[in-house]
């Protein structure tokens, strides 16, 4: 469920610096012997900086379904296009099924998105940096 709540560019900021703390560890996982690790982890830099963009405009998600409902708020703004969206989802189920259901990700997986899950992260990045 998204709920409305005080816009909070100081709370913002510290989640940036916790999502850009995450990113510089994920980008040193050797993604041939730790995939799932490094896919894990991107995937959480995505939602922590997702959160923050919802959060510049005074919404928080909350409840069982909340890192779903991060993703398709993203869908809401002109920034992101449908294929990016879609992108995030994918790596939340991948990071799902390995952190509910003991399933690894794949290296090729992770091998072909990486570099879209970084510019995707560099998008979200610019976006809070601009309104903070």
């Amino acid at each position: 469920m998204i709920i409305k709540v005080t816009p909070n560019k100081e709370k913002a900021r510290s989640m940036l610096a916790l999502a850009e703390s995450k990113e510089a560890f994920a980008n040193t996982i050797d993604i041939k012997l730790y995939p799932t690790n490094a896919a894990e982890n991107y995937y959480d830099v995505i939602r922590e900086l997702a959160s923050a963009v919802l959060l510049l405009d005074g919404n928080k998600a909350m409840g069982e379904q909340a890192h779903k409902e991060i993703i398709d708020e993203l869908s809401g703004y002109k920034e992101f296009s449908e294929d990016e969206i879609a992108l995030a989802d994918d790596l939340r189920i991948k990071r799902n099924n390995s952190s509910y259901e003991g399933k690894p990700v794949d290296k090729i997986y992770v091998e072909n998105k990486k570099q879209k899950w970084i510019a995707l992260i560099q998008k979200l990045k610019q976006m809070i940096k601009k309104n903070i």
